[in-house]
């Protein structure tokens, strides 16, 4: 199960980045964060760039909805998705992850 926060603007999500990987993909749920894998290179922020890209089409957001909290050059990372419940993220990974 993914770790979900409800936060006055929204909800916090957990995730575990991969960058580097061979394929941008979703690949489930790791110790309570949301598993993702990009091909962008940990540097100068574009991998975090691509995770919310990826994120905002894997889960029907806008990227405007997505703001890096912490772990900016951490594998685990917190983004707030603004104007999103919890239940309504879990839905969206549910139907997209099966997690």
């Amino acid at each position: 199960m993914i770790r979900l926060e409800a936060h006055p603007l929204g909800t916090i999500l957990s995730v575990r980045a991969r960058p580097g990987a061979r394929r941008n993909a979703v690949e489930g749920c790791h110790d309570g964060a949301l598993k993702v894998s990009v091909t962008q290179a940990p540097e100068k922020g574009k991998a975090n760039k691509a995770i919310i890209a990826l994120l905002s089409k894997t889960l029907g957001l806008r990227k405007s909805q997505f703001e890096l909290l912490s772990g900016e050059t951490s594998p685990r990372k917190r983004f707030l998705v603004r104007d999103a419940t919890p239940e309504q993220i879990q839905q969206q990974v549910d139907a997209v992850e099966g997690v």
